[in-house]
């Protein structure tokens, strides 16, 4: 007498479609898509499983409209990008040479952060602690740092 086989149970979710079909989807005529397969890194595929659940889309509806969205760029973004171009000479506005690293200290007077000494740029020396309060203090250490930039 044969003995029949139990039937195995397939694991939970293993016979679900990992993507269903979306307003997105609906709209595209799929008998034109082309089926492909890609590698992606880790990182990237954690992105697009969180774009896909943020938009409530598939994972390959992101993709398609990531690639539509560069599709739609022009030719030129990148040689014709005004934000792109070199910043005009002016030749009226002028800047200290520190004034990206120390714009706090230019806007709003705050103590410098980093100071020049022989040609290279170097964190200022820590405050002391009665710098705001005593005007002895912040004399002192605003003598320092002027001496320490000029000792070229």
């Amino acid at each position: 007498m044969k003995r029949k086989k139990a039937p195995t149970a397939e694991p939970a979710g293993a016979l679900e479609l990992k993507e269903t079909p979306s307003a997105s989807v609906a709209d595209v005529d799929t008998s034109a898509m082309v089926r492909t397969q890609i590698y992606l890194t880790h990182a990237e595929h954690q992105f697009l499983q969180a774009e896909a659940a943020r938009r409530r889309e598939p994972m390959a509806a992101v993709i398609r409209a990531i690639v539509d969205e560069k599709m739609e760029m022009p030719d030129d973004v990148w040689t014709n990008n005004p934000m792109l171009r070199p910043t005009p000479e002016d030749p009226g506005f002028n800047l200290p040479p520190d004034a990206a690293l120390n714009h706090d200290h230019y806007l709003y007077g705050t103590p410098k952060r980093w100071i020049r000494v022989n040609g290279k740029w170097v964190e200022a020396p820590p405050l002391p602690n009665d710098y705001y309060e005593n005007d002895a203090s912040y004399q002192a250490y605003n003598r320092t740092l002027s001496e320490l930039e000029n000792a070229q």
